[in-house]
């Protein structure tokens, strides 16, 4: 039994994580919740015992924790993780605020459990479009190579937190959007976080960067267009990977079905194939529609579903919190 803490327990996915550790019978002792003085005093229940959220500080890190699960943004992650950290607790961020830190590791615990070891006090969960399509690349990755990988997502709005929910149910009755530039009901945009100067998003960035990092090749070809979509939950991901030696479908099917992780769902004779609504509220990647790419050589098309709120950010970091318990 271990000492828990969650910064952002009061946001959609901080409460996802209390679920996913109920669910997954996560050994907690004495459990702290931290979130913003405006839901200080706020009440959450956690196994049938009920908790008081405290106001998240400098101070918050003086209680006796061993993990802090961090959902509360990247600002306040850069501000409170070394505290922490320096404290001796082991923090696992949510955020995109450490990712990129070349002493922090990004952990997906199918594809890369080992390099938890690596840690100095901050282990980083990926981006949620990335940890559902790195757990099918690693396979294929470790059996043929890959060359070059396209990636468009048609991402939930609920990527966005309740402020997107929110523009879409809203938005559905009448015109209305509050955190997106343009109305997301009835619409896609092809604009996921801010622009940069190279004409792509930072959520296009992330995850070709982030891939990268995961399956430790930076010299990896890849591309990405991030879609925002009038879904409420589960991300989709279509991508088109030129492997580097040959292959044979039935090989494909195989080796998904064998990966951990991975549910197969492709009988396109009884129109069954992965979609966000089958992904919500579940913990697996689903892969379908899988394919060969007649353009290049070597090339695959597979269609990726998941819960972006679970698979993408809650359970793939408690997962990443049970990693440490083993070691």
């Amino acid at each position: 039994m271990i000492n828990v803490g969650i910064a952002g327990a009061t946001g959609m996915v901080g409460r996802t994580f209390l679920q996913v550790m109920e669910e997954r019978h996560f050994p907690v002792d004495q459990l702290y919740l931290f979130a913003s003085s405006r839901s200080k005093g706020t009440s959450i229940m956690f196994n049938g015992k009920e908790y008081m959220v405290e106001e998240l500080n400098e101070d918050s890190f003086d209680k006796p924790m061993d993990i802090v699960l961090f959902s509360a943004g990247g600002d306040l992650s850069k501000k409170y993780a070394p505290i922490a950290k320096e404290k001796g607790i082991v923090v696992v961020d949510n955020s995109s605020a450490w990712r990129m830190e070349d002493w922090v590791p990004l952990i997906v615990p199918e594809v890369n459990s080992d390099a938890i070891s690596e840690h100095q006090g901050i282990i980083a969960n990926p981006n949620c479009s990335t940890i559902q399509s790195v757990i099918p690349l690693k396979p294929l990755y470790d059996r043929y190579g890959i060359n070059r990988v396209v990636f468009s997502t048609y991402q939930s709005v609920s990527g966005s937190g309740i402020a997107g929910l929110e523009d879409l149910e809203k938005g559905l009755s009448t015109t209305y959007n509050n955190l997106y530039p343009h109305p997301i009901a009835y619409n896609v945009l092809p604009h996921i976080d801010s622009f940069l100067e190279n004409g792509y998003t930072k959520e296009e960035m992330k995850m070709i960067d982030e891939t990268r990092k995961i399956l430790d090749d930076q010299n990896m070809r890849i591309t990405a267009t991030a879609v925002r979509v009038p879904v409420k939950y589960g991300h989709a991901v279509s991508a088109s990977i030129e492997l580097e030696t040959a292959f044979e479908l039935d090989e494909i099917f195989t080796l998904f079905k064998e990966t951990d992780g991975i549910k197969v769902l492709d009988d396109l004779d009884n129109n069954i194939y992965p979609m966000p609504i089958l992904a919500e509220g579940k913990d697996k990647v689903y892969v379908g529609r899988i394919r060969r790419d007649f353009s290049i050589d070597n090339g695959l098309n597979i269609w990726i579903v998941a819960d972006n709120s679970r698979k993408g950010a809650a359970t793939n970091t408690v997962q990443i919190a049970e990693l440490l318990l083993n070691k």
